[in-house]
């Protein structure tokens, strides 16, 4: 199995392709759909499913080009089931403006924890709300790694002040949730370079105001 990462749209969102031989998983399709579908066809990948880790405008950027393109399924969290055809509750009326609202259909699956099998990937999903109230972690545990959106970053973590984000929440996710994964398991973040769950635990200063190793 495969990562495959991609720094798009106006913030420099991961929009991640997980593959494994000619099949590929789409993760937080941030924007630039071209260059997601240029990987993919040079790849010669079929994608199985687009994965949201949450529904903020920069992670959904070139979400309503693709799901058509590929037609798939689309996964998010049953708590921002409404969030895809609502640009003030994916942001994107207030970063672009009326006239840059990103609006599309409502997810096709909503994502509740447990494991998730999507043709040849299996994962665990689990709910790590804090940077938006339905925000999900992707675990892959035979492979080691995570994908983990606006929660986890290199020496940092997602925002909370956006409408319905909570430090409270945010630092239980990640202390009772992602820091009981090894040490050694891989993070994909939402934005940044990649790190891994024992370097954030000794070594972020934005968790260890609430976690100590």
């Amino acid at each position: 199995m495969q990562v495959h990462s991609f720094s798009l749209g106006p913030l420099g969102t991961n929009c991640y392709i997980v593959s494994h031989q000619d099949s590929c998983l789409i993760f937080d399709p941030s924007g630039e759909p071209e260059v997601i579908k240029n990987f993919i066809e040079e790849e010669n990948l079929t994608p199985q499913a687009i994965l949201l880790t949450h529904a903020h405008f920069d992670h959904i950027g070139a979400l309503h080009d693709l799901r058509y393109t590929y037609n798939v399924d689309v996964y998010l969290h049953s708590n921002e089931k409404n969030w895809l055809e609502t640009p003030n509750l994916n942001r994107s009326n207030v970063f672009f403006g009326e006239s840059g609202s990103i609006i599309t259909e409502a997810p096709d699956k909503l994502l509740t924890e447990g494991e998730l099998i999507i043709g040849p990937f299996e994962m665990e999903v689990i709910h790590t709300p804090g940077h938006s109230p339905g925000s999900a972690t992707f675990i892959f545990k035979d492979e080691n790694f995570i994908i983990s959106g606006d929660v986890l970053f290199h020496n940092g973590v997602g925002r909370t002040d956006l409408p319905e984000g909570s430090m409270d929440e945010l630092a239980q996710s990640i202390s009772q949730k992602l820091y009981t994964l090894a040490d050694d398991t891989q993070v994909y973040p939402g934005h940044n370079v990649p790190t891994t769950i024992g370097q954030e635990k000794h070594e972020n200063p934005f968790t260890l105001q609430f976690y100590q190793p």
